[in-house]
């Protein structure tokens, strides 16, 4: 049975933790940060957890890193 191949969007954009969730980066932060709140800028930094549900679709796309 051959390997399956894990998305390579996926694997250069999330992180899984070691109980399992996936870590990403906030979104919004890009360009544009003109127009955006200070209090915005403020809470996006750094990286988020994703929700359950999301976490799902990223699973199927990594299907080793669990």
């Amino acid at each position: 049975m051959p390997k399956m191949k894990t998305k390579a969007s996926a694997k250069k954009r999330f992180k899984a933790t070691a109980t399992g969730k996936i870590k990403s980066a906030q979104a919004g932060k890009r360009h544009g940060m003109i127009k955006r709140s200070n209090k915005f800028i403020r809470d996006a930094r750094g990286t988020m957890v994703l929700s359950e549900a999301d976490t799902k679709i990223v699973k199927t796309y990594m299907p080793y890193d669990r």
